[in-house]
């Protein structure tokens, strides 16, 4: 019997190859930045641990690959089967440390913040699937949920889709039927034969790395790779030529310790209402609020932001949007001006939508993605080599992903407010999140604790950001210009 069962043990074991890109994100884990995507779901009702599994198991399973593990060697990186898969390991019941039955409304927050903190400073274990649940079965009157998926999975977008797609629009919803089998292909081979000429822009940026990344400094292969690649090589050029980011209190020696905050939601109506006035997107708003935020906290730190002009990496996704829910990582990063040195947050959201615009019609997204999949092949040193070159470029990494605006339930239970964190690469401390659910914009910051230990000061300046660029929305003519100590007054 032994021997007859052998055969189907090899086959469900046999080892899948991982995408060049899935395997840069995998071998970008540092002590200082694991490579987990963290997602914290709140909701007004507590939910049974057991609810939770059972949910898990129907839907999440349902995607071949959370059963597997990432595996690295030097014949290449390899999805396997788990043969000692336990989802209970997957699925933990969690408490909050240190939090008694009196705790109010704000000391629960802040316990959640700290708890989520202390699960974004902590790897998984890579002898095991790379994910797991929290439940905290009792917060604020209700549960709350956090999720830890490791990037070499999928990229946000897509693990926000998969995380939806554990919820439902009624409360006990008539029994599904199975996922459409488009929702559970892993290998992410056809968005890359999609994405037009990405194995040229691959081969490209792989010359890039044989040179060590030097391609900024050395005016011979630069021009080779401007007549050989037009358009493109001049995107990597321009992106590799980005002088440093300035030394500012946002950047510094990372340590292993991560600190998590987020603001009370703003109404999504109104940021419309703000992008409408000033003739950009809702996008624009949101940043140029973070970036005020920045600068408040830059100087409530005793800093001087005034001039200063930081850049953030934003991710931007390359699937078509029928393939939202297909894992793997398949986005590129453009650099973001933030520009925490300017004063008047009129003038802070003119410059951010004009770089918005810039962006949206350049390839640097595009390029990314080639340099990433020229990344997954290359060896180590030369990986390090790059991550420290790109990660110097940028102080923070932002996310904006808008949710389904309509309430939802998962386990019966109604999702009260949704936040998720990208990770943070090579030398990078800051994460910005904006999300939007259910006609609400929810903003977090996830940093290392030894650059920004205090995030919940840092957030607490997004509102008064916010509402100084609402109430110059409503003044009707806002253009007039504002001098630097009357913007500044505004914010007070």
């Amino acid at each position: 019997m032994a021997e007859s069962a052998a055969p189907p043990r090899r086959s469900r074991l046999r080892r899948q190859p991982m995408t060049r890109v899935d395997t840069a994100w995998l071998r970008m884990e540092r002590p200082t930045n694991p490579m987990m995507i963290t997602a914290v779901l709140v909701f007004t009702e507590r939910m049974p641990v057991d609810a939770l599994r059972a949910l898990i198991d129907a839907r999440f399973l349902a995607y071949a690959r959370f059963r597997q593990k990432a595996v690295d060697a030097a014949t290449g990186a390899a999805w396997i089967e788990d043969a000692h898969f336990d989802l209970d390991w997957h699925v933990r019941r969690a408490a909050l440390p240190g939090l008694g039955r009196a705790g109010n409304a704000t000391e629960e927050k802040r316990a959640l913040e700290a708890f989520v903190g202390e699960l974004a400073s902590t790897p998984l274990d890579p002898g095991k699937p790379r994910w797991q649940f929290h439940l905290v079965e009792d917060y604020a009157g209700g549960s709350a949920l956090v999720a830890r998926i490791h990037h070499c999975y999928a990229d946000g977008i897509a693990l926000v889709q998969v995380l939806l797609s554990l919820t439902d629009t009624e409360r006990h919803p008539q029994p599904a039927e199975t996922l459409p089998q488009a929702w559970l292909k892993t290998d992410g081979a056809g968005v890359e034969r999609r994405v037009g000429a990405v194995a040229r822009y691959t081969k490209l940026g792989g010359r890039v790395l044989d040179r060590g990344m030097a391609m900024y400094r050395d005016p011979t292969l630069a021009n080779m790779l401007a007549r050989e690649g037009g358009e493109i090589a001049r995107e990597l050029l321009y992106a590799l030529s980005l002088s440093d980011d300035p030394p500012s209190l946002l950047r510094g020696e990372l340590g292993i310790s991560k600190r998590v905050a987020w603001a009370e939601p703003l109404c999504l109506d109104e940021v419309k209402a703000v992008g409408r006035a000033f003739d950009c997107t809702v996008n624009d708003v949101l940043m140029a609020a973070a970036a005020g935020a920045l600068r408040g906290y830059m100087r409530g730190r005793g800093a001087d932001p005034d001039g200063m002009t930081l850049r953030a990496t934003v991710p931007v996704n390359l699937r078509p949007l029928e393939h939202a829910k297909k894992l793997g990582n398949h986005f590129g990063l453009v650099f973001l001006d933030l520009p925490v040195g300017e004063a008047n947050p009129a003038r802070r959201l003119e410059r951010v939508a004009t770089c918005m615009r810039d962006l949206k019609d350049s390839r640097q997204a595009i390029v990314a993605f080639g340099l990433l999949a020229a990344l997954g092949m290359a060896p180590q040193s030369v990986q390090g080599i790059a991550l420290d070159l790109f990660s110097r470029k940028a102080s923070a990494v932002a996310t904006n992903v808008p949710g389904p605006q309509q309430p939802l339930y998962l386990a019966g239970c109604a999702l009260r407010e949704m936040m998720f964190w990208v990770p943070q690469t090579g030398s990078i401390g800051i994460g910005l999140s904006i999300l939007s659910y259910d006609n609400r914009v929810h903003f977090g910051l996830v940093a290392d604790a030894r650059l920004v230990p205090d995030p919940d000061a840092a957030i607490a300046y997004f509102r008064g950001e916010f509402d100084a660029l609402l109430y110059l929305a409503m003044m009707g003519d806002w253009s007039q210009a504002l001098d630097a100590e009357a913007a500044e007054a505004l914010l007070d």
